[in-house]
């Protein structure tokens, strides 16, 4: 599915009521769900191991 249906998808699902600022919010989760996935596809990841030593660093 290419960007602009991925952008009318999250648009449609929306309920009636939903604000602007709920579709920005749905909008920018879809592209930081993009964004993690173009770079874990380059192999810029680290391992489940990494990112618990990187949290434990960051919560001391």
């Amino acid at each position: 599915m290419n960007a602009k249906d991925q952008v009318l998808k999250v648009i449609q699902d929306l309920p009636q009521d939903a604000s602007i600022e709920d579709a920005m919010d749905q909008l920018y989760l879809l592209y930081k769900i993009d964004r993690g996935s173009k770079q874990a596809d380059a192999g810029r990841k680290v391992s489940q191991q990494e990112a618990r030593e990187r949290m434990r660093e960051w919560l001391r």
